[in-house]
């Protein structure tokens, strides 16, 4: 007997749902967060252990050791060059503290002529500005560190959710298949494969899409003259992976750092140049690199990023899309919430109810254009 619910009753139940699911992800984000990057990572390399298991001769688990230390092994190559770049840095400072006083001194020029406030009544500002700064010092250290044990822990999850998820992937395909009937099998077989899919060309094209913005980062850098290039153009490549507000972020960086060794000549040369790397990587890279792999619609990204950095920050937001896409082929597949993945969708997207739409436009025009007669009837000769 099929029983229909209001809708007051289906809103009711689909906001406490999410209320419950946000609040399990913030209390829970320290496993949740390693737990779904694994698994990304998981199904990025099971290409490479079914290669290795099929034309190699290994063993699963060797295989699964294999492809998790390699992919560790890649990131903490990048980590550790930028380390090193970010250390070589420090000793640009004292220049980047010249830099900074001279054009504090400008600034205070410009307001003594502008808004007739007095140096001294400046420096008093700056001094007891100075010293709460001072107060907190300490606790700026304590984050930092705390920070860096993060990462580290982060790094050490991700990697065992990787190497369990690639162990014991069969297994975990059967229990998704046991937990339905028989009748859903075929759905629950087609769900995986195309969430399979979707991961591996997203990942890929994401991945291609940050080497190119990094070439192009590096050139524009390299002839531009700035210093610390090759760091600069890895930061933008990786920020620019965060959906518009990646890039603000690469441009302020980029611009603190030349401003503080190279002046502020060279600062609106990267300007223009992170600009027209946007530009170029927005309306070329990304349609063809990236393509049509995530269908999702800038809306529903923008609200996606917000949620996502108010309950996990930044990990949020990198993880966003995915997770946002995975939804998105559940919602399509799944009986009774092929509406949430419409919604999700481009307009291009064909409905599963298109049919009715149709319809319900062919009447609109139907009593239109009867009306429109009617009128044409009265109308005097």
């Amino acid at each position: 007997m099929n029983q229909t619910y209001p809708f007051y009753f289906k809103l009711s139940c689909i906001l406490i749902s999410v209320v419950i699911l946000g609040f399990l992800a913030m209390i829970g984000q320290q496993i949740l967060i390693p737990m779904v990057l694994g698994l990304l990572l998981a199904i990025l390399l099971m290409p490479m252990c079914r290669f290795l298991e099929k034309r190699l001769r290994f063993p699963r688990g060797l295989s699964s050791i294999v492809a998790s230390v390699l992919a560790l092994a890649i990131i903490g190559f990048v980590i550790y060059e930028l380390s090193i770049q970010v250390a070589k840095l420090s000793n640009d400072w004292p220049q980047f503290q010249k830099q900074f006083i001279t054009l504090t001194d400008d600034l205070q020029s410009w307001i003594s002529k502008t808004f007739g406030v007095r140096r001294k009544d400046q420096l008093e500002y700056l001094n007891d500005t100075a010293k709460k700064s001072i107060s907190t010092g300490t606790a700026i250290v304590e984050t930092a560190l705390r920070s860096i044990g993060y990462v580290l822990m982060l790094t050490g999850f991700t990697f065992l959710f990787t190497l369990f998820f690639l162990l014991y992937r069969t297994h975990l395909l059967k229990f998704l298949v046991a937990s339905f009937s028989e009748t859903y099998h075929k759905t629950v077989f087609e769900i995986i494969d195309n969430i399979q899919f979707m991961v591996k060309k997203y990942l890929v094209g994401l991945f291609l899409q940050m080497i190119i913005v990094t070439i192009l980062s590096f050139i524009a850098y390299t002839i531009i003259g700035v210093k610390y290039n090759f760091m600069l153009a890895i930061l933008t490549g990786i920020l620019n992976i965060l959906p518009y507000i990646g890039i603000f972020t690469a441009l302020l960086i980029g611009a603190l750092i030349t401003f503080a060794t190279a002046g502020i000549s060279h600062v609106l040369f990267i300007v223009i140049a992170i600009i027209v790397i946007h530009a170029i990587d927005g309306n070329i890279i990304m349609p063809r690199v990236v393509g049509s792999k995530v269908k999702i619609n800038s809306l529903i990204v923008i609200i996606g990023l917000v949620v996502g950095e108010m309950i996990w920050g930044i990990a949020g937001m990198l993880l966003t899309i995915p997770i946002l896409a995975i939804l998105k082929i559940i919602f399509d597949r799944v009986e009774g919430l092929q509406s949430w993945g419409f919604l999700m969708g481009e307009d291009d997207d064909v409905p599963v109810f298109k049919s009715t739409f149709d319809k319900y436009f062919l009447v609109k025009k139907t009593k239109i254009e009867k009306i429109i007669s009617k009128s044409d009837d009265k109308a005097p000769e």
